[in-house]
């Protein structure tokens, strides 16, 4: 459907262990490209490190759109009709949970570049407009730990993106640490073993979402 029309969107969840560090532009609250809010997969707004619910309710109708349950009494009430777009976003693919990181670290793997590179690749002849990165780990290890490990693998896939030519300005991370696996309970015990290890090896991971556009017809 999307290629049929003039806006294209990649969306590809790379899934390894990785992270974040923020990049905010401006101080911006939601995360916009070309003016319109980005909305991730499952149809939540991109929030940047700026946001609070304080600063949604400066930014209408925008707060109002992505975060009407955090709004103040009768601030949306007073928005003109609140559009539920426009918003970017797109479908997702999953690559293979070990391509990225090995236990415990975050220091991208050669197949985890090569599945970048890939990536990447997808971007020549469109007009990239805003790359988002999500880091979750697995459960060992404190809440704490994995939150830093999360932010630090995700960093590591923007470093990478960056250096291969990306535009850092235009990459958005964030770091779920272990609170969304993708295992369920089917991971039994608690004690660091390598078959616990390696059963939750597809919580340790990145979703990596690429919008971009085809370029105007000349």
């Amino acid at each position: 459907m999307m290629n049929k029309i003039a806006k294209k969107s990649a969306l590809l969840a790379l899934i390894a262990g990785l992270g974040v560090g923020a990049v905010h532009a401006q101080e911006q609250v939601y995360v916009r490209s070309s003016g319109m809010v980005v909305k991730n997969a499952t149809g939540l707004c991109w929030r940047t490190g700026y946001w609070t619910p304080a600063a949604a309710a400066k930014d209408q109708p925008a707060g109002c759109q992505c975060d009407p349950a955090l709004m103040p009494a009768g601030v949306c009430s007073a928005q003109p009709e609140v559009v539920k777009g426009p918003v970017i976003g797109g479908e997702k693919i999953t690559l293979a949970a070990d391509a990225l990181f090995d236990f415990n670290k975050a220091t991208l793997r050669p197949e985890g570049k090569a599945k970048l590179d890939d990536a990447i690749g997808k971007l020549q002849g469109l007009m990239l407009q805003v790359v988002l990165l999500v880091g979750h780990t697995d459960r060992i290890g404190t809440d704490a730990y994995n939150q830093t490990l999360s932010e630090k693998r995700a960093a590591a896939v923007k470093e990478y993106m960056v250096a291969k030519g990306v535009e850092a300005n235009r990459i958005y991370t964030e770091g779920k640490g272990e609170k969304y696996p993708v295992t369920g309970d089917k991971c039994k015990g608690d004690k660091k073993t390598k078959a616990l290890i390696d059963c939750l090896q597809p919580d340790r991971r990145v979703d990596v979402e690429i919008v971009a556009n085809q370029p105007p017809k000349k």
